[in-house]
């Protein structure tokens, strides 16, 4: 999947960029709205991140002028600007969602994703699956081949998390979000006390590991280890 993010703010284009890659998406980066504008006509891409205090061309005007020219690909607002009519002005202009700032990453990614699934008719699953490994998301259930695993809450959300990412390299950070919900702190081994918790359950008695440490990068789930 590829996305184009238009955000002047090098720090937050950097953030966000960093984590959408972690998350499996190539990110292209445009610092004016003309930049944007003239990106989103040269290339494809599955989703555009577009603020709205932008130099040379604002995100409301960048918005109207790309669907003027019939590009229809999702695009999320992303702006401090979080009063009413902001958002009304911003889906009235052609967005198809918007994100106020400060914002959660972990957010920012559901939306991200949820936006590529409408695109393509898709809807989310009521099971989750990577090679041998199975989850039912109804029952609350996991199975390795035909052994059922008995996992906690925490231990479920979070090998679920891993599961929708499958092969892709998830943080620290992003867990941290997604499964509990709060900002990392760089001081605690929550992480890798659950992940090490996890990974008795899931691989110890099995020759294919599926949890691995990417070293200074986060964690992933796959079943080979190239």
């Amino acid at each position: 999947m590829k996305l184009l993010l238009v955000e002047d703010d090098e720090k937050i284009a950097r953030f966000i960029k960093t984590g959408l890659k972690a998350s499996g998406f190539a990110v292209d980066i445009a610092v004016t709205g003309t930049q944007g504008f003239d990106m989103a006509f040269d290339s494809p891409y599955d989703t555009l991140i577009i603020d709205i205090m932008l130099p040379e061309l604002d995100g409301f005007s960048l918005i109207r002028k790309l669907r003027a020219h019939k590009n229809n690909a999702p695009i999320i607002v992303l702006s401090a600007r979080g009063r009413v009519d902001d958002r009304i002005k911003g889906l009235e202009a052609g967005a198809d969602d918007y994100l106020t700032k400060p914002f959660s990453f972990s957010e920012l990614l559901a939306r991200v994703q949820a936006l590529i699934r409408r695109a393509g008719n898709l809807t989310d699953p009521i099971s989750l699956s990577h090679g041998e490994l199975s989850m039912d998301l109804v029952k609350r259930q996991v199975k390795r081949g035909e052994e059922t695993i008995d996992l906690q809450p925490l231990e479920f959300s979070l090998l679920e998390y891993l599961l929708r990412n499958k092969e892709r390299v998830v943080s620290k950070t992003m867990i941290m979000e997604h499964v509990w919900n709060y900002n990392f702190d760089p001081m605690t081994n929550v992480v890798e006390a659950r992940i090490c918790r996890l990974r008795d359950k899931i691989d110890k008695d099995y020759e294919t590991k599926l949890i691995h440490t990417v070293r200074g990068a986060g964690y992933v789930l796959k079943t080979h280890d190239a």
